[in-house]
C-alpha cells in the first residue's frame, strides 16, 4: 500500500498543485488532526497567491488586495477547523479558532447544550471568564460547584448581557430551597405543609419557627442574595428576593447582618425597597429613604442614601422628585461617579427641558444646555 508521501508525488504529477491539497486535506481530516489541517489551508492558500509556501515572515509586507485575501482564508480556515473541533464535542479546542475570528457564536450555542457534570472546569473558564456564554457558565457554576460558590462569581460577571438572567436563576434557587425546607418542617410539626410557594406565607403565624435562633438557610447566603436584587426589573423575580427578605427579617438578632447606609438593616430597608418596586406603599418608601438622606447628612456620611432614593424615584418614575433630590444633594458630584441617573438624564427622562436649562446653566454645563435648549425648540 503507498504511502501518504507518494500519494502526494503521484497527485501533483498527475492533478497538479490543487490535487495534492486533496490528498494531504484528506489525510489530516481522517485522522482528525485539525491544527495540522489548519496550517494546510493556508499554505493552499499561500501557493494560490505565489507566496512562499513555507511561511518566513509573521507579517509579510504583500499588496492590499493579497493581504486581503490571505486574511479571509485565514478566517475561512479558522471556522472550518473551529467547527470540526465542536462537531467532535471537543470545545476548549475549538475556541481559539473562533475567538481569534471574533465568532463566538458557535461555541456559545455549543456550551448552551451542555449539561452539569464534573470535569468541566475548561468549559466554564471559557463560558464564563472569557465571556462566551457568560449566562450559561454561570448556570454550570451554581450546578456544579453550589450557591456560596455563585454568590462570588456574582460579583464578577463579564458584561450586563445575561447578568439579569444569572440573578434569577440565584433567587429561585436559594428560593426554591429554603421553600422546600420550611414546608418539610411545617408538615413535620403540623401533619401537612401548606399548598403555597410563598415563603411570606408559610411563615406568618408560626413564630416558632424561628425560636431558639431556629434558622433553615445559610443567613449569609440569604443576606447577599437579597443585596443584589435592588438592580432586577420583572416583577416575579422581585416576589422572590421580597420573600427571602421577610424571612430574614425573622431571624434572630445572632442572624442580621448589618449593612451599608440606607441599608443598615439589610432586611428590613431591602423589603421596603422592594415592596415599593412592586407597587405597594410607594410613599412609605420614599419617606422611608428620605429620612435615611436625612440621617446621613446629619452624620457627615456620604451621598449613597440620596443616590438610592434618586434611583427609587426614577424607577418609580416620579421624575419631579427625583430632580429635587439630585438638585439639592449630588450636584458637585461627577455623573461616571453616580449609581443613579444623572441630573440631565432625569431631566431628559421628564421631558423637563426649561428645567434641564435653568441647572445647566447654574452649573456651567454648555452641553446639556445646548440639549435642553434644542428640545424646548422642538
Amino acid at each position: 500500500m503507498k504511502d501518504v508521501f507518494e500519494l502526494v508525488e503521484q497527485a501533483l504529477e498527475s492533478g497538479g498543485s490543487e490535487a495534492a491539497f486533496d490528498v494531504v486535506l484528506k489525510k489530516l481530516r481522517s485522522e482528525k488532526n485539525y491544527p495540522l489541517l489548519f496550517e494546510a489551508r493556508l499554505m493552499q492558500k499561500r501557493n494560490e497567491l505565489g507566496l512562499p509556501l513555507i511561511q518566513v515572515e509573521s507579517t509579510p509586507d504583500l499588496p492590499e488586495r493579497t493581504q486581503s485575501a490571505y486574511q479571509q482564508a485565514t478566517v475561512d480556515a479558522a471556522r472550518e477547523v473551529g467547527s470540526l473541533f465542536l462537531a467532535d464535542g471537543h470545545i476548549p479546542s475549538a475556541w481559539p479558532y473562533f475567538r481569534a475570528i471574533g465568532e463566538s457564536g458557535p461555541v456559545a450555542q455549543a456550551i448552551g447544550r451542555i449539561e452539569p457534570q464534573e470535569g468541566i472546569d475548561a468549559i466554564i473558564e471559557i463560558a464564563f471568564y472569557e465571556g462566551a456564554n457568560p449566562s450559561k457558565g454561570f448556570e454550570l457554576i451554581l450546578a456544579n460547584y453550589g450557591i456560596c460558590r455563585a454568590i462570588t462569581t456574582y460579583g464578577q460577571y463579564p458584561g450586563t448581557e445575561g447578568r439579569d438572567d444569572c440573578a434569577h436563576l440565584l433567587l429561585s434557587t436559594l428560593h426554591g430551597e429554603l421553600l422546600g425546607t420550611l414546608k418539610r418542617v411545617v408538615g413535620d410539626q403540623e401533619g401537612s405543609a401548606p399548598e403555597t410557594n410563598s415563603i411570606s406565607e408559610l411563615i406568618t403565624g408560626r413564630d416558632w419557627l424561628f425560636e431558639g435562633n431556629g434558622y433553615y438557610i445559610d443567613s449569609s447566603h440569604v443576606a447577599s442574595v437579597v443585596q443584589l436584587s435592588l438592580e432586577l426589573e420583572d416583577p416575579e423575580v422581585l416576589k422572590l428576593a421580597l420573600d427571602l427578605a421577610d424571612y430574614g427579617k425573622c431571624l434572630s438578632s445572632l442572624f442580621q447582618y448589618k449593612g451599608d447606609p440606607p441599608f443598615q438593616n439589610i432586611y428590613q430597608d431591602h423589603a421596603v425597597y422592594l415592596r415599593a418596586l412592586l407597587g405597594e406603599d410607594e410613599d412609605g418608601a420614599v419617606e422611608h429613604f428620605r429620612n435615611k438622606v436625612e440621617e446621613s447628612l446629619a452624620d457627615g456620611g456620604e451621598s449613597v442614601p440620596a443616590q438610592v432614593l434618586v434611583g427609587l424615584l426614577t424607577r418609580l418614575d416620579r421624575y419631579p422628585e427625583a430632580i429635587e433630590v439630585s438638585s439639592k444633594y449630588l450636584t458637585d458630584i461627577a455623573p461616571g461617579e453616580l449609581v443613579c441617573p444623572s441630573l440631565p438624564q432625569l431631566c431628559q427622562k421628564a421631558g423637563a427641558y426649561k428645567k434641564l436649562g435653568i441647572l445647566s446653566r447654574q452649573q456651567g454645563d454648555l452641553l446639556s444646555y445646548t440639549a435642553a435648549a434644542l428640545q424646548s425648540k422642538r
